[in-house]
């Protein structure tokens, strides 16, 4: 099979170079972080194309550092342990995977407990590691920054909840702009005196306050970050029967935040837990933030609500990428890299999205991002047994750790890929996810998957395109132009596949070949 050629002999079109090759951003390509948070102490690291991680490790352990916390201006004693345990293992784990220095912060109980500089000098002498104590406004620049490394050229507002503290960002043209912090964490909350109606009168209180300073903040889209945030979202899944439960970039209305609010307050906590796989120890605290989350919501009147799966600790990934790495696409900078790991032929992707474009005269850039990503996916899946390679592909897709993408887009791409393929997605196991399309992207899936079928078999080298498809959607006419270097790979099972593609447009097709 013939190799790539050199890169300054490509043009790379319009998502130009891949970048994960670079020196700059190679030195990104494993890289550990610690979050010390008032809750809950994680270490996170990322792996592969470093503008689309993916994650080679992610542990986190409950240990609540900052309950009791504005009782006794200490840190909780047994959560002291815990958290220096956990450290001390996170060192060791990144020692055996000879990962570079981690990068460690510590949040709003560390910051605001009279020994957490003591703790911090623990860390340091027992571990090894420097403990960055962060303030709340550089917590609330890192989640928005980490928001970013998901959606670039974000706008809207970026709500970051942890144990004992809650952050605002708002985002504009990709940057972050004004930070806040407050004490909305529900840690803080629980110890307030007075029950419920106390609670929720503090945070009514809290929230205007945040939202005077915030300036015109009103009708953005919100990002909500935060394991608070995630677990309520998960609870939505369950109230509504959801079938996708990714969630990063699940969407949530105010109406059915209102609902799912109501229904924890309702509903068995534990046995709620226990439907939702959320730990007990994070399923307490979520009644308190489903108080913060709906003034949140009353206050600011955001016009969507999105959860983000990226925060802090991908924010602290983010801080360390060159400019031209941030202002990539997420999706197709993870797609390359898995085409360049796992394809037979890398590099042909591209070939096989020039071949494919125009089949698809008015896709605006959103669709045209998608159907690359699909091209330099459709191969990737070749090791899996061919009686569930269509189905790998689509749970690949589905529930990849993939940026940039809305959930009925994952499904496209997976569908697009399942078709690819297969034939037969009729009355798959995945059936109740494509309720998530309309008929006519169900059919445009259809479409792209028979394209990249029929390319599949026109294989050359990685640079050399085998012909062109011309379409012509007046006369629903469809032609195969074929190169005299290509003829020899157009026997029987091609022509089935261009036949099938042809009948799925609705279209007459004819074949030609060029010198």
């Amino acid at each position: 099979m013939t190799q790539a050629p050199a890169e300054e002999t490509i043009d790379w079109g319009p998502f130009g170079r891949p970048l994960f090759e670079d020196a700059a951003a190679k030195r990104l390509s494993r890289v550990g972080v610690i979050d010390v948070g008032s809750n809950s102490v994680r270490l996170v690291v990322f792996d592969g194309a470093a503008r689309s991680p993916a994650y080679f490790y992610n542990e986190k352990i409950m240990c609540a550092l900052g309950a009791g916390l504005s009782q006794t201006g200490h840190l909780n004693p047994e959560g002291r342990v815990r958290a220096l345990s956990a450290i001390r293992r996170f060192a060791a784990l990144a020692e055996g995977m000879g990962i570079p220095p981690l990068t460690a912060v510590a949040t709003a109980a560390v910051r605001e407990a009279s020994d957490g500089k003591e703790f911090q000098d623990d860390v340091l002498r027992e571990t090894g590691i420097k403990l960055w104590i962060i303030d709340g406004q550089e917590e609330a620049r890192l989640s928005a920054q980490g928001v970013l490394l998901g959606w670039p050229g974000s706008y809207g507002l970026v709500c970051d909840i942890g144990g004992s503290s809650m952050e605002l960002a708002d985002l504009a043209d990709g940057r972050v702009g004004n930070r806040l912090t407050s004490a909305l964490g529900p840690l803080k909350l629980r110890e307030i005196k007075g029950g419920r109606k106390a609670v929720k009168a503090y945070v009514r209180e809290t929230m205007a306050q945040l939202h005077d300073q915030m300036g015109n903040a009103t009708g953005m889209r919100l990002f909500l970050v935060g394991g608070s945030w995630r677990a309520i979202a998960r609870v939505d899944m369950e109230r509504r029967g959801y079938p996708l439960t990714v969630l990063h970039e699940y969407r949530m209305s105010a109406r059915q935040i209102s609902k799912t609010a109501e229904y924890i307050r309702q509903s068995d906590l534990t046995e709620l837990r226990a439907r939702c796989n959320i730990s007990d120890s994070r399923m307490t605290l979520v009644p308190l933030a489903t108080i913060v989350l709906k003034e949140l919501i009353r206050t600011f009147k955001p016009k969507d609500v999105a959860i983000s799966s990226y925060g802090i600790r991908e924010g602290m990934l983010y801080e360390q990428m060159p400019r031209a790495l941030r202002e990539r696409d997420p999706l197709i900078e993870a797609c390359r890299f898995v085409e360049a790991k796992d394809a037979r032929l890398p590099g042909f992707g591209r070939v096989l999205y020039e071949f494919i474009k125009p089949l698809f005269p008015r896709a605006n850039w959103q669709r045209k991002r998608i159907i690359k990503a699909a091209c330099l996916l459709h191969d990737v899946s070749w090791r899996a047994h061919p009686d569930y390679r269509a189905e790998v592909t689509f749970d690949n897709a589905t529930r990849a750790n993939l940026g940039g993408l809305k959930h009925y887009e994952r499904v496209f791409l997976g569908l697009a890929l399942m078709n690819r393929y297969t034939s037969k997605t009729a009355n798959s196991r995945f059936t109740p996810l494509f309720a998530m399309l309309d008929e006519g992207q169900i059919k445009e899936a259809e479409i792209l998957g028979k394209a990249m079928r029929l390319g599949a078999m026109l294989w050359l080298t990685a640079d050399e395109e085998p012909g062109t498809l011309n379409w012509k959607p007046q006369k629903r006419e469809l032609k195969l132009s074929l190169t005299e270097h290509a003829r020899p790979l157009f026997g029987e099972v091609a022509q089935v596949r261009f036949e099938a593609l042809a009948t799925a447009m609705d279209a007459t097709s004819t074949v030609a070949f060029t010198k």
